[in-house]
């Protein structure tokens, strides 16, 4: 009887359907498997591999540190495991959701991940600056706010990028229009052919896009950035709705000062946070993210099934 093969350690870095391209220490890329029904690998993850025929099988998924994810009513999406920080990368022009910034803040402060939000286009000095002020809350609540022109200014960006990249795993997040291409390929040059290829390996020869691709951005392996569509639809449905306020801190730093200790800062007489919104100077809370936290509250108190 002839002994199995060894499991060996790998890093998933692309994933299509229940296909995963796993990487070896020595840079070697395959295609996995998962043994059983159900894809659990996500990009990101540490698996333990076995060679069965020309690609491999998934025989464990590493304990991750972290994973990033949203749900709505249909399905859980996983976006990648094990990071660093997310870069959510939005644009002076089209005008960014203001609703899908805060959705996609609450789901990486909920996993623990820190933010990075980098705002494009800053030669557009009218929208900038609209956009810039609709950031300042933001920059208020301690979040990392910086200003982009990766089409004018690509290699100043880069460096400045490049500062706050190095030395992790930095999930990029960014809706339509942001500039999220551009910027990839600022940094990992030819990353599109790379997408490409991947593509093609994943999906038996077909060209599509992958569900999300990990790029090394230096040559050591040291600094990576994943990339990942489904910014439009982001559901929080795994969260319950009196978690929200915990999870903002420009809310939460009012909670243990309202009359009721079950308060939903929505109505409530006594409430700390009603009578921040819409206040000036430290401690306010913008009309804004108080309109999104109660649409948040109204979705998430849906009954679920």
């Amino acid at each position: 009887m002839s002994a199995s093969p060894p499991r060996e350690p790998g890093l998933v870095v692309a994933s299509h359907g229940r296909h995963v391209l796993v990487e070896t220490p020595e840079g070697r890329r395959l295609i996995c498997h998962p043994r059983g029904k159900k894809s659990q690998a996500v990009v990101g993850d540490r698996v333990l591999w076995q060679v069965s025929g020309d690609e491999g099988s998934i025989e464990k998924v590493e304990t991750r540190r972290n994973l990033f994810y949203r749900q709505d009513e249909v399905r859980t999406k996983s976006f990648a495991a094990n990071l660093d920080q997310v870069l959510i990368l939005v644009a002076a022009e089209p005008e960014f959701s203001e609703s899908q910034l805060t959705r996609a803040l609450i789901a990486a402060e909920a996993a623990g991940i820190p933010t990075l939000i980098a705002l494009n286009k800053s030669d557009l000095v009218a929208p900038f600056e609209r956009a810039w002020a609709r950031l300042l809350p933001y920059q208020a609540m301690q979040h990392d706010v910086m200003p982009l022109s990766l089409r004018l200014s690509a290699e100043v960006d880069r460096a400045h990028l490049m500062q706050r990249l190095a030395g992790k795993t930095t999930l990029v997040l960014g809706p339509s229009g942001a500039g999220k291409s551009t910027l990839i390929n600022l940094l990992v040059p030819g990353a599109l052919a790379e997408t490409g290829e991947i593509s093609q390996a994943l999906n038996s020869g077909r060209h599509t896009t992958t569900s999300t691709t990990w790029y090394w951005v230096d040559g050591a392996r040291g600094t990576a950035l994943i990339d990942s569509p489904g910014f439009q639809e982001f559901g929080l449905r795994h969260l319950e709705p009196t978690e929200l306020a915990g999870l903002m801190p420009d809310l939460r730093q009012h909670q243990g000062q309202c009359r009721f200790y079950n308060c939903t800062h929505l109505h409530e007489p006594g409430c700390a946070v009603l009578a921040s919104v819409g206040g000036t100077g430290a401690g306010a809370v913008s009309a804004s993210r108080h309109r999104i936290y109660a649409e948040l509250f109204a979705e998430l108190s849906q009954t679920r099934w």
